[in-house]
């Protein structure tokens, strides 16, 4: 099997890519293998590689790619978490099955339907521009049929009471491409956005704190990945955002994650939405601010069924940027390609 690494910005490692179709179906085979093939990886340098896509080409007619997302935990070489997704991985995997024949080669205009085993979700990428070594995407979460919005309120409510970092917090669970737990910063001691993306450890206790207190209420182990954590404060016509990932800091914010801020900001009543009207965003198109740059999420709205208020069709966000690292053989590796090998695969943690 040949494993390949691929980059995309804002991710806080790269991906591994792997063919699914060389892999065992059965989950406990499945993670036995990926145990390995970790440590195969940590011994060459590439430890901080948490993140893991399996592709495959689609046998469904409405989708070119299978994908399924693996979040390596830091807890042990054998802990993985397999709920939920993550559009860059998706990016990786697309990128990567283009360039190793799994898909066409891209083009400018291409677009790669992308089914997400994980969760369901339907994603298309499309690319805006195509070189040697990278390529610049832009990516589109679709909702067939369109999903009324206050069907993606986690708990059936917008703004859900958990006592965590010290006190009683009003925190929004939405589920939009990923499960989030939405937090006001100025709730946690962040009263604009230069304090919260000062802010350290303390801001980043208290906020696994809030997403503890998440998993509990909704009944999920509290060592998985999900849900997500991101405090939030508006400012002058953007949301600015700090998110926990795994396993610290993420340095810009999720794809998922900026698509589920986009839709808790047409939810009525959550949190993001109440300081969306703060900051003067509206609800189909979102500027978020970041430690790590801007990014700009576009929704398409639409009347849902029975007038039960406004259904989303798709949201997307552009100017997604992924590289290509290299390939590599598993369990292949002679002597004498050791140190060329271990020279691209030591990255630094945040690249």
């Amino acid at each position: 099997m040949i494993g390949h690494l691929a980059y995309a910005e804002g991710s806080p490692c790269p991906t591994l890519v792997l063919d699914s179709r060389h892999l065992p179906e059965d989950e406990g085979r499945l993670l036995a293998v990926l145990t390995g093939i970790r440590g195969e990886l940590t011994d060459m340098g590439g430890g901080h590689v948490l993140k893991i896509a399996l592709v495959r080409p689609s046998t469904h007619p409405m989708f070119d790619l299978d994908y399924r997302f693996v979040q390596a935990m830091p807890q042990a070489p054998d802990c993985f978490e397999l709920r939920g997704s993550c559009g860059h991985s998706v990016l990786a995997g697309v990128s990567t099955a283009s360039r190793a024949g799994l898909l066409p080669p891209l083009f400018p205009g291409s677009r790669v339907r992308v089914n997400v085993l994980n969760n369901g979700d339907g994603i298309v990428c499309e690319a805006d521009r195509v070189d040697r070594q990278s390529a610049l995407f832009t990516v589109r979460f679709i909702r067939v049929p369109p999903t009324p919005v206050r069907r993606l309120l986690m708990t059936g409510e917008p703004v859900n009471p958990l006592i965590a970092a010290g006190g009683r917090r009003a925190v929004s669970l939405v589920n939009g491409a990923n499960p989030y737990a939405f937090v006001d910063g100025r709730e946690l001691g962040v009263p604009d956005a230069a304090a919260l993306f000062a802010a350290g450890e303390e801001l980043a206790v208290a906020l696994e704190e809030v997403r503890g207190a998440a998993t509990d209420l909704l009944g999920w182990p509290r060592t998985g990945a999900f849900p997500k954590v991101a405090a939030v404060v508006p400012e002058d016509g953007a949301l600015a955002v700090r998110a926990l990932s795994v396993p610290s800091w993420h340095p810009t914010i999720a794809l998922t994650g900026a698509v589920c801020l986009s839709v808790a900001a047409a939810v009525p009543g959550t949190v993001v939405a109440r300081m969306a009207r703060e900051a003067g965003t509206g609800a189909e198109s979102v500027e978020i601010r970041t430690p790590g740059g801007r990014t700009r999420t576009e929704s398409v709205l639409a009347p849902g069924p029975d007038g039960a208020g406004d259904a989303l069709c798709w949201t997307s966000v552009d100017g997604k940027k992924v590289t290509l690292l290299g390939s590599y053989a598993l369990d292949h590796f002679s002597r004498a390609y050791r140190k060329e090998e271990t020279r691209w695969l030591h990255l630094p943690a945040h690249t």
